[in-house]
């Protein structure tokens, strides 16, 4: 983990979070500026800066991210609805922590366009 990272600080519980679903590999947790009325971040708890740091040494921590999505959507009660899943990398794209993180967004609808 990162030291001054604010995802790693939430996933060693040193910063508060509304936690949503937790196993040893992943964290998920509310927004707290939600775009929707569900909007949860997935994140590894293994630091890996974006999509772009993934690498063969940490491709399988997006494994188990995967899965934590589905069960934060079954949670959260969006999985039969439908739920968009946001991946941003880097500033251009609005990448505000350098940590990568999944928006798990729903409970509304939404329209076919991201921007």
């Amino acid at each position: 983990m990162a030291e001054n990272c604010i995802f790693c600080k939430i996933i060693r519980g040193e910063i508060p979070s509304a936690k949503v679903y937790e196993d040893e590999y992943v964290l998920a947790f509310k927004d707290i500026n939600p775009a929707a009325p569900v909007h949860v971040l997935v994140v590894p708890k293994q630091h890996i800066e974006s999509l772009e740091a993934l690498d063969e040494g940490n491709i399988q921590a997006v494994v188990p991210v995967h899965k934590a999505i589905q069960k934060v959507a079954e949670l959260t009660g969006i999985k039969d609805k439908g739920y968009r899943v946001i991946v941003n990398c880097g500033s251009d794209a609005g990448q505000t922590v350098m940590h990568l993180h999944y928006h798990v967004l729903g409970g509304i609808k939404m329209g076919e366009k991201i921007i």
